[in-house]
């Protein structure tokens, strides 16, 4: 009844279109954003039949004998039609486990894709998980804003905009990423972490041509210099902090909650979600308490991001399911 075969060039429109429907997926699965790095992921994105109608996809790359979905993009997942039911999803969920094992794949990583994204309920890959005892790899902790259940913002917070106001700052969206990037981000995440932007300034550039839309960005200035920043994501639903940065000056000059208050009460006001992203270090193990403590002082709250591992052979766990 089912059958699941590998993505291939000529697939890229139903692709696309089944992103720009499914109730589960986001910008961050259109092929225009998925392939900005193809040359650093072997592609092994996966099509789902009943007959002749697509009924899900999935997202996803291979190393060697694993398949992940997708280690190229903050999530990935089995994306769904708004139509799909679970008694249909169980059945197709284990001919992709039946296929991926027929070609030699011994193991299924899957990261989650966050429930806050979802336009409608879509945690049927926990359960698939529990039913097949797949192996949760990793949990982070996503700091979200629910904009229909607010918190109000902690005074601490109010007063680091009264700083900002204060100090004559101002803020603005722009194009251009460039100031931010060179004089903001990637000092700041060399001199601490040693480490570099998940994207570099000619991609983000790119991806954001592609979709001027959803990738947005904020600059705070003070006398006409940029003192700070953040690059969002914007979904259907959900507003994302992808990078927040300041320069030396942000203490006195309450940088970052200036801004953050714009977006918060402004800019992102209509969206369901607001997320500040995840805290976590060393697989989910570590939670930096002092980044997280100053994002829930705006009110926001934990999600869990999970990752699973699936070992194929579990296909058979599926067998006996439905009553």
């Amino acid at each position: 009844m089912y059958t699941v075969r590998p993505y291939l060039p000529e697939d890229r429109w139903l692709w696309n279109d089944f992103v720009a429907t499914s109730k589960n997926a986001t910008f961050l699965m259109h092929r225009d954003f998925m392939e900005y790095h193809k040359d650093r992921f072997e592609d092994a994105s996966q099509l789902i039949f009943k007959g002749k109608n697509l009924v899900a996809i999935l997202p996803a790359n291979q190393v060697d004998n694993t398949i992940h979905s997708h280690q190229g993009l903050t999530y990935g997942g089995l994306l769904l039609s708004n139509k799909s039911k679970l008694t249909e999803i169980i059945p197709f969920f284990k001919e992709i486990l039946i296929t991926l094992k027929a070609k030699g794949i011994t193991s299924l990583i899957i990261k989650q894709l966050p429930i806050f994204y979802a336009s409608l309920p879509s945690q049927e890959l926990d359960y698939l998980a529990f039913l097949c005892n797949a192996k949760t790899t990793r949990v982070d902790v996503a700091s979200v804003i629910d904009n229909k259940n607010r918190i109000a913002i902690q005074s601490n917070r109010k007063e680091g905009v009264k700083k900002g106001a204060r100090a004559g700052l101002t803020i603005v969206q722009t194009k251009d990423f460039s100031e931010f990037w060179k004089n903001i981000l990637e000092p700041n995440l060399t001199e601490r972490h040693g480490a570099k932007p998940t994207h570099t300034l000619a991609e983000i550039t790119r991806l954001q041509e592609r979709f001027p839309e959803n990738i947005k960005q904020f600059n705070v200035l003070k006398d006409g210099a940029i003192a700070g920043g953040a690059t969002i994501f914007e979904t259907g639903i959900t507003a994302h902090v992808q990078y927040i940065s300041a320069g030396e000056h942000k203490q006195e000059w309450g940088t970052l909650d200036f801004l953050f208050e714009h977006l918060i009460e402004t800019v992102f006001a209509h969206k369901r979600y607001f997320d500040f992203g995840i805290s976590n270090e060393n697989d989910g193990r570590n939670l930096n308490k002092g980044l997280n403590y100053w994002k829930e002082c705006f009110g926001a709250r934990t999600f869990v991001h999970s990752v699973y591992a699936f070992d194929t052979s579990s296909h058979s766990l599926l067998d006996d399911v439905l009553l």
